[in-house]
């Protein structure tokens, strides 16, 4: 078990924020996390993934959830 990463686009990548993050607000008081929302969708297919973003420190890794599975964007 390793970790996945899938390849992209950036055309395949759209901006779609919700209501909250469209009045400037933020999921958690830190703004750090393990399943952040943010507010990009990533095309594959004909399916859309909302990105994710695990951010710890001044660090973040973005991924979607395919399958209940962890892919992080490369």
């Amino acid at each position: 078990m390793g970790i996945k990463y899938v390849d992209y686009e950036e055309k395949d990548l759209i901006s779609k924020p919700l209501w909250w993050q469209k009045r400037g607000l933020q999921e958690t008081a830190t703004g750090y996390g393990e399943k952040l929302i943010t507010e990009k969708m990533l095309r594959i297919g004909k399916r859309l993934y909302r990105v994710y973003c695990m951010c710890y420190s001044n660090s973040g890794s973005c991924y979607i959830i395919s399958k209940g599975e962890k892919l992080f964007l490369r």
